[in-house]
Parts: structure tokens; C-alpha cells; sequence
């Protein structure tokens, strides 16, 4: 049998999300597979009621506990191990992993060890600087000819492989 992630020690980070709508599915997605807490990077204020309408009142107490910060470097300050997330492939960029194995490792990390799962923008995702604070680097395999995914699939694909 396989090691099991120990998902209180696992964090969603979201850097400058666009829509409150977003956080409530990923605050949705998160709660469903075991993770609840969830910081948000770049902003302060988010229609609570849009967030709500997604996440389900059932999800309410991962939008209670939302940590809002205002630097990338506040919020990854106090994870071990950073997972940062692409769609975009390139030289710079890499090497990734798929969420399967980065599970893998953060499955056997996260025993001892606080993760940060790094999500970026919805319109332009994580930039190579964001990248370069990252440990890994996970891009999820989708067809060539559309490889955009909406913020809470990546983040429900991510944490159902953990």
C-alpha cells in the first residue's frame, strides 16, 4: 500500500486570482479531496457571496480560513516545498512533472513537511519568475490544441493524484 499524503499539511496557493467565483470552486475542489486551507496572493477583498455560490455552503469553513497576503514571498515563506503549476511549455520552464508523480513525492514530503501547491492568474498563469520559487514544476497533460484548463479543474486534478 502507498503512502497517503497527510493533507494538513498542504496548501493551496493562489496568486493574483481574477474572480471570486474561482475561489469558490477551488475552495470546493480543495474541501473534496481533503485539503482546507487555501492563501490567496495579491488581494484583499472578494465578493464573499460569488465565492459562495461556488464553493457550496459546505465548503464555507475553507472560505472562513482563507489567509489574503500580499507578496508571493509572505506566502510561500513558510512551506518546505513548493509545487508551482504551468500549461505553458518551454525551454526556461521546465522540467515538469505530471501530477501523478509529483503526488508521489508529496505524498512521502508531506508527513514531515508543509507543501504550497502554486496556482497563477487565470489569463496568464504562474511567469518564469514565479516558477524559479518553486521545487517542482507540475503541467497537466490535455490535448494540443487546448491545453487551458479553468483554475479549479488544475487545482481538483492536482489534489485528486495527492
Amino acid at each position: 500500500m502507498s503512502l497517503k499524503a497527510k493533507t494538513k499539511n498542504i496548501s493551496i496557493v493562489l496568486y493574483r486570482p481574477k474572480y471570486a467565483g474561482n475561489i469558490g470552486s477551488v475552495a470546493r475542489a480543495a474541501k473534496n479531496m481533503g485539503i482546507t486551507r487555501i492563501v490567496v496572493v495579491g488581494a484583499t477583498e472578494f465578493d464573499r457571496e460569488e465565492m459562495e455560490q461556488r464553493s457550496t455552503h459546505l465548503a464555507a469553513d475553507v472560505l472562513d480560513q482563507i489567509q489574503y497576503v500580499a507578496s508571493i514571498e509572505e506566502a510561500l515563506g513558510t512551506f518546505t516545498y513548493i509545487v508551482g503549476t504551468t500549461a505553458r511549455i518551454g525551454k526556461a520552464r521546465g522540467p515538469f512533472v505530471s501530477p501523478r508523480a509529483a503526488a508521489q513525492n508529496i505524498a512521502g514530503l508531506s508527513q514531515k513537511n508543509k507543501i504550497a501547491l502554486l496556482f497563477g492568474p487565470e489569463d496568464t498563469g504562474l511567469a518564469n519568475d514565479q516558477l524559479r520559487l518553486c521545487h517542482t514544476v507540475v503541467t497537466i497533460p490535455t490535448s494540443h490544441e487546448f491545453t487551458s484548463l479553468n483554475l479549479s479543474q488544475a487545482v481538483m486534478i492536482l489534489c485528486y493524484e495527492i
